[in-house]
C-alpha cells in the first residue's frame, strides 16, 4: 500500500481523534515527507499509510499533530533534517 492522503486522513481521526483541520495538516506533512524521499532514504522503508499510523501509535497519548511532532522529533534526533516537517500551527475549526 502506498500513501493515500484521503484514507490516511480518515484513519488519523478514527484512531487518534483531533479535528479535520488537524488531520489534514498531518496528511500534508506526510505527503511532503513522502515526496521528499527523505524517510525512505534514511530508514529504507517507503512511507505508506500503515507506516505513518504505526509510528504515530507509538507516540505518547495525544492528537494527530502532537503524535506527528513527537515522531518528527525522534527522526530529527536519529537522522537530522526532519524539523522542517514538524507542525507549528494549523487553523482550528469553528463549531
Amino acid at each position: 500500500m502506498t500513501l493515500d492522503p484521503g484514507r490516511l486522513e480518515l484513519r488519523l481521526r478514527r484512531e487518534f481523534g483531533g479535528t479535520r483541520s488537524e488531520s489534514r495538516v498531518v496528511v500534508r506533512g506526510a505527503v511532503d515527507l513522502h515526496d521528499s524521499g527523505r524517510y525512505e532514504a534514511d530508514v529504507g522503508v517507503e512511507l505508506r499509510n500503515d507506516v505513518v499510523l504505526e509510528e504515530l501509535a507509538d507516540a505518547p497519548d495525544g492528537t494527530p499533530a502532537a503524535r506527528w511532532n513527537w515522531w518528527m522529533g525522534a527522526l530529527e534526533v536519529a537522522y537530522g533534517g526532519y524539523d522542517r516537517f514538524g507542525i507549528r500551527r494549523y487553523r482550528e475549526e469553528r463549531p
